[in-house]
């Protein structure tokens, strides 16, 4: 299994597809929307990545978090949401606001995903609003596909994912943690509060 790759931003194709040259082999993934948006050709680039292997096909998946590919795993482990609806449903807006928006129950947003019906949109929500923790904010999310929002994958949440934490308790570790703090300092105080 490929946990991660780094490389250079070779080539951007289509509406997510991008190939990342790792010591001079190509490795074609699709990506979200939000990140997709924010590659520069060029740059070197560290995506976590999801191998989907199928009996005819494998396909690459790259997320710029491990918090984002953790919601990815999450919504593919929901019955008739394969990889293609799991990457349109965090194509919709920033991995917490997607899942933000399923902690708040928010179908209309999910529904919004290309190839996700209300039906499914609705299994997604019972089966996952307990699993992704609390909400960060109340109220309807907004849709940002197309616009890359202003902040930043959160380096603490991924390093408490990364030191195991499934993500609903590394979500609430952080909650009452102060935003504005170093990475460590938040790391360090949610670890107590956990």
């Amino acid at each position: 299994m490929i946990a991660h790759i780094r490389g250079k931003i070779e080539e951007k194709f289509g509406d997510n597809g991008v190939i990342v040259d790792v010591d001079g082999v190509g490795y074609e993934m699709l990506v979200p929307v939000p990140d997709f948006e924010a590659l520069v050709l060029g740059e070197e680039r560290k995506f976590y990545t999801y191998h989907a292997v199928k009996e005819n096909s494998e396909e690459l998946f790259g997320f710029s978090s491990l918090a984002a590919k953790k919601l990815f795993e999450l919504l593919i482990s929901v019955q008739g949401i394969g990889p293609k609806a799991g990457i349109a449903i965090l194509s919709l807006a920033e991995a917490e606001e997607v899942r933000n928006a399923i902690a708040n129950g928010d179908v209309a947003f999910v529904t919004k995903a290309s190839g996700v019906g209300k039906k499914s949109a609705e299994r997604v929500i019972v089966d996952l609003r307990d699993k992704v923790g609390i909400p960060s904010h109340y109220g309807a999310t907004e849709v940002k596909y197309g616009v890359k929002a202003a902040n930043e994958p959160d380096e603490a949440l991924d390093a408490l994912i990364a030191l195991g934490f499934p993500l609903k308790e590394a979500t609430a570790a952080l909650e009452k943690v102060p935003g504005d703090l170093s990475v460590e300092e938040r790391v360090k105080q949610a670890l107590k509060n956990g």
